[in-house]
């Protein structure tokens, strides 16, 4: 059993997970994410940053930020009004395999579905074959791409009705 906390983006726990998630898009995709994130988008009731635990150990994080239509965008035709976008879902390889992703997912989605939000939307890679999996079994369904990642070939975002 995972045990889920609220913590900031500049927890050290959420810090040391941040530097493993980053490590591992470089081994995979060649460099780390460019999404800028600030510590205030993760603070309710417009976001939330958790960490799993397994005892003591920090084991997973996993995050939720209000994203709303960029107004001087005009080709953003997929951000809709009261979306959360999940970022740095990540759980630690030797744990892997016990339920801990769902586990965060599912509480990220009741927390953004408590807060108001009203669909979730996310970017993953193609080289993350098994995060699309979870989504795609979690009943995320592919949108077109989105935000800093629009342009990139590697990019698939999917969305989940909350309510």
């Amino acid at each position: 059993m995972i045990d889920l906390r609220v913590a900031g983006l500049d927890h050290p726990d959420a810090v040391a997970l941040n530097e493993q998630v980053q490590s591992y898009y470089r081994e995979i995709y060649g460099d780390g994410d460019v999404t800028t994130l600030l510590r205030e988008q993760f603070d309710a009731p417009r976001g939330i940053y958790l960490v799993g635990y397994d005892g003591v150990r920090p084991v997973a994080s996993g995050a939720w930020r209000a994203l709303e239509p960029d107004p001087v965008d005009p080709v953003d035709d997929v951000v809709r009004d009261g979306d959360a976008e999940i970022k740095r879902m990540y759980v630690v390889p030797d744990v892997r395999g016990k339920g801990h992703a769902r586990a965060v997912l599912a509480e990220l989605e009741r927390t953004a579905r408590a807060a108001g939000r009203r669909r979730m939307v996310l970017e993953t890679g193609t080289r993350q074959p098994d995060a699309v999996a979870l989504y795609v079994s979690s009943g995320y369904t592919s949108i077109g791409t989105f935000g800093v990642h629009r342009d990139d070939p590697r990019s698939r975002c999917f969305a989940k009705p909350l309510v």
